[in-house]
């Protein structure tokens, strides 16, 4: 018995941790092991691919049961209309505003001086063309919904959802069997979920070892000055713009705020998809932030398809860097056009690894820099990835926090608990939801 008691206990500490902890201890791992065994470590990507293969798995399901019960449970089309264009402002605000943070801090640290660097003839990589503004809003619309949720094309998703939710609402009592169903099958991924993510600190490592194997620090050293600008400018949106709107608009307490998105930071960071974090983001909101379900059903999943603050602040750094590389001087006219251009083209980007590079190929391409400057970026775009996809994540939970207290259904009782609750299992009901 006094054999086994230590084992018991060793498990029970490992079981007991948070899942932030053990994501945490995951990276760490991952990344010792990824230094020693260098370019070996790909060898380890696949035990990291199935766990993103399984969340991406969830991404379809889980968006479209969450929009039609987010919906369904609101039954006021005008307040959903309202809280929609809430989200909107405060994304596309925050959106600009973090353009020009990256454009501030890439003047003032002028991370691509001095390296004097000649466009060629020809670019060094073909960037996939940035999708045009009437498109967008022209695939709005689904022509076969089958398909787009097939295809997974999240915007054409949610308008599907959305539409669904809507009518489900107008034909009343007809139309309960049907929203049980989803409810039923909204309840089903959120636990899938769970179970996917008690995988999260193994697959998390694993894709740790692969980025620190595949990324030495050598190779890495010339670029460091855009890693750090980014990530600075990351740090400082975070604690500056969200946890200011935290504070002053809603009046809570920023570090709760900073403690209960833990769980889904560390998974944006390690995965690099908005997406791919959206069942973390839902159980953050709804377990420690204490947003109503309503509000996390309908929110999360739009603000994982159309904020992209975190993007648009390495659109600034990473152009003001390729212009200072290859010597070419900006006007004032072509940083108001950069926050622009970042601005809008973050509508209808896709929360997936490498959206990034679409946006930043459509913002060198409006200001006429060159296109060889996708190539340098491109080598370093993972690790840049990680910080503006944990910013993007952070951003969608402040909202999903301003626009739950805005219609009073906040439970500040959750929100200001000691301790976040997301490893406790099974996510709490709010009985303020109408």
């Amino acid at each position: 018995m006094s054999l086994s008691t230590p084992t018991t206990q060793q498990g029970g500490v490992w079981k007991n941790l948070a899942l932030w902890k053990k994501i945490l201890i995951g990276m760490i791992v991952g990344i010792i092991v990824g230094t020693i065994m260098g370019p070996q470590a790909e060898i380890l990507k696949p035990i990291g691919t199935l766990f993103i293969n399984a969340i991406k798995m969830l991404i379809v399901p889980l968006v479209f049961c969450s929009l039609v019960v987010g919906v369904t449970a609101m039954k006021d089309g005008a307040k959903m209309g309202r809280m929609g264009m809430k989200a909107i402002v405060i994304y596309l605000i925050t959106t600009a505003v973090a353009i020009t943070i990256g454009l501030g801090l890439g003047s003032i640290l002028q991370p691509g001086a001095g390296l004097n660097m000649t466009a060629g003839a020809e670019t060094a990589a073909v960037a996939k063309e940035a999708p045009s503004l009437i498109n967008t809003i022209i695939g709005l619309i689904p022509k076969n919904p089958i398909e787009a949720l097939a295809g997974g094309k999240i915007l054409q998703i949610i308008v599907f959802a959305l539409g669904l939710g809507i009518a489900l609402n107008l034909i009343g009592q007809k139309g309960e069997p049907a929203v049980k169903v989803f409810n039923s099958l909204a309840e089903a991924m959120y636990k899938l979920t769970e179970l996917v993510m008690n995988f999260a600190p193994y697959g998390i490592a694993a894709l740790m070892a692969w980025v620190a194997g595949k990324y030495g620090i050598d190779v890495l050293f010339p670029l460091l000055k855009v890693i750090g600008a980014v990530y600075l400018g990351c740090v400082i949106h975070v604690l500056v713009v969200y946890t200011g709107a935290i504070s002053i608009i809603a009046g809570l307490a920023p570090i709760k705020y900073l403690k209960g998105i833990l769980n889904a930071q560390m998974m944006a960071f390690s995965s690099t998809s908005s997406s791919g974090t959206l069942p973390v983001s839902i159980r953050c909101a709804r377990e420690n932030l204490g947003v109503s379900k309503g509000t996390a059903s309908f929110v999360l999943p739009l603000g994982a398809t159309i904020n992209m603050d975190g993007t648009a602040l390495y659109q600034g750094v990473a152009a003001l860097f390729v212009a200072q590389a290859f010597g070419i001087d900006l006007s004032t006219t072509d940083y108001l056009t950069i926050i622009a251009t970042a601005t809008l083209a973050s509508i209808g980007t896709a929360g997936v690894p490498g959206a990034g590079l679409i946006m930043l190929s459509l913002v060198l391409t409006t200001v006429g820099l060159p296109m060889e400057g996708l190539a340098i970026i491109a080598g370093i775009d993972r690790i840049l990835d990680m910080a503006r996809t944990s910013v993007n994540v952070c951003g969608d939970l402040m909202v999903s926090v301003l626009i739950s207290q805005s219609e009073n259904e906040l439970d500040e009782s959750i929100y200001n608990a000691e301790e976040p609750v997301v490893d406790t299992g099974t996510i709490q009901r709010e009985p303020k939801i109408a």
